[in-house]
């Protein structure tokens, strides 16, 4: 792995910026407005697995709960997506390669779609 140059520091994570070379800063600064919208992504569906719980809603119970934990588990995924999204395509910036596909992307839309519906049918008990 490359040593950072006399008086530059060394950037965390080291798997990230030990490779390739700097890319232009626009793209960076792309790349991190995406991790953050995906941080709020991930706040938002924590948000939403608590208030189901948290609220007193006309839901059935147990599907409150399954829906519920489907969100908080999105939320943590998301959390996962976000971090993991950034270091993907910072290294593909890095290496003049193309920019992967968020990976976990169709398993967050897919459990949303999964937990609202479980909020619907609960609605209908």
């Amino acid at each position: 792995m490359a040593r950072a140059p006399e008086g530059e520091p060394r950037r965390f994570p080291r798997r990230v910026y030990g490779v390739g070379g700097e890319p232009d800063p626009r793209f960076s600064l792309a790349n991190e407005r995406t991790f953050l919208a995906w941080v709020r992504t991930s706040l938002a569906l924590l948000a939403a697995g608590v208030a189901l719980e948290a609220l007193a809603l006309p839901v059935d119970a147990d599907l409150r709960l399954v829906s519920a934990t489907v969100f908080v588990v999105l939320g943590l995924l998301a959390a996962a997506q976000s971090w993991l999204g950034w270091a993907r395509a910072e290294v593909a910036l890095r290496r003049s390669r193309p920019l992967p596909a968020p990976s976990l992307a169709p398993v967050v839309a897919g459990g949303v779609v999964l937990a609202s519906a479980l909020i619907a049918v609960g609605l209908l008990l």
